[in-house]
């Protein structure tokens, strides 16, 4: 296989754990969350998430985190808070210990990087700007939440795509999710599924299938680090 220009990655369950998510960032935002609206609702940059949060807009807000809702205000929310814990170490961004090296190694070898996630942009470079494997954020070109549509639909990828001026067909796209390698397919990209045990992920059938970032390295030619 040719050597893909750019590679596209999906956080949750391919370059972090689930439980991470589920069980540290999710619980984190709701704890804070009554508290935060109290000394921050009227700020400029909290007013205008919340102008389009209908109201009452708490109770809205928790009716999305209990459902874990993919909607953009709640996780432009969601990123604002987690801001404050990444920033006094409260919070660390969890990756397997094969992302950083495989980033890294790819990065010095030229490949582009992209992340595109249902978490806020702003949450995105928080959790790989103070990782536990350290900053990380320089390395990325662009990181892409839901403004640039849904994961399961192909439109998205073209539109990520287009904003990179990349031929989509150059560009990977890492998940665990087989319904978003199936719209980044369907779009002209190159996918593999992640499945890692630890996360319980199933493989697909419908996509080359890696346990870590060594696996994509070797399936894809790219570099792979020591």
């Amino acid at each position: 296989m040719t050597r893909p220009g750019l590679v596209l990655t999906d956080i949750e369950g391919t370059t972090t754990a689930i439980a991470f998510v589920h069980a540290t960032l999710f619980p984190f935002a709701a704890d804070a969350l009554d508290e935060f609206l109290t000394l921050h609702g009227q700020s400029p940059e909290v007013a205008a998430v919340l102008a389009n949060v209908p109201a009452p807009a708490a109770q809205t807000l928790r009716r999305w985190l209990e459902a874990d809702a993919k909607v953009t205000p709640l996780k432009a929310l969601q990123g604002i808070i987690w801001r404050q814990g990444y920033a006094d170490g409260r919070l660390r961004g969890h990756l397997w210990p094969d992302v950083a090296p495989a980033l890294r190694a790819w990065h010095a070898a030229g490949v582009g990087l992209a992340v595109y996630s249902s978490g806020s942009e702003e949450a995105q470079r928080l959790l790989f700007g103070f990782s536990t494997a350290g900053d990380l954020a320089p390395l990325f070109r662009g990181f892409f939440d839901t403004r640039m549509g849904g994961k399961r639909e192909t439109a998205s990828y073209t539109a990520i795509a287009d904003f990179l001026g990349l031929p989509i067909t150059d560009i990977l796209f890492l998940s665990d999710v087989a319904e978003e390698l199936d719209a980044a397919g369907e779009a002209g990209m190159a996918t593999c599924q992640l499945v890692r045990a630890e996360d319980g992920t199933q493989p697909s059938g419908r996509h080359p299938v890696a346990h870590d970032f060594r696996d994509v390295a070797r399936l894809h030619a790219l570099p792979t680090p020591a």
